[in-house]
């Protein structure tokens, strides 16, 4: 089993190191980025990947230590029954279709300032 999912390279604090968890690139899209925050990067690099499901754990543990803090990021990656959500050194695993686990995620991600238009992880 694998986990497939996105994560924004402008996301990554300075300095920061994701290694040792095999990863295959499926994309790289870059655009100009949303609006909000203000304050954010003009533009977004999009990775999207795919990890064996074993790894799931140690790549979402990963996420949580190396996103910058300073902007309301966050990644997001999922199985074929579960959902990860990561912010900053928090991180949030719910079975897929569990309304109160992606309400709990959302939650956060208000409460540190994620902008509704980006509460659109896949599910």
């Amino acid at each position: 089993m694998t986990v497939r999912g996105v994560l924004i390279v402008e996301s990554l604090r300075i300095p920061s190191r994701i290694a040792g968890i095999p990863l295959r690139l499926h994309a790289i899209t870059r655009f100009v980025a949303p609006p909000e925050p203000a304050d954010g990067s003009p533009t977004w690099t999009f990775l999207e990947f795919e990890a064996d499901s074993a790894h799931a754990e140690a790549l979402a543990a990963a996420f949580a230590g190396a996103l910058d803090s300073s902007l309301p990021w966050y990644a997001s990656f999922k199985s074929a029954d579960e959902m990860f959500v990561i912010f900053p050194n928090k991180q949030f695993r719910y079975d897929l279709g569990d309304a109160n686990g992606k309400a709990d995620a959302e939650a956060y991600a208000r409460s540190v300032g994620v902008p509704e238009a980006q509460l659109d992880w896949e599910q």
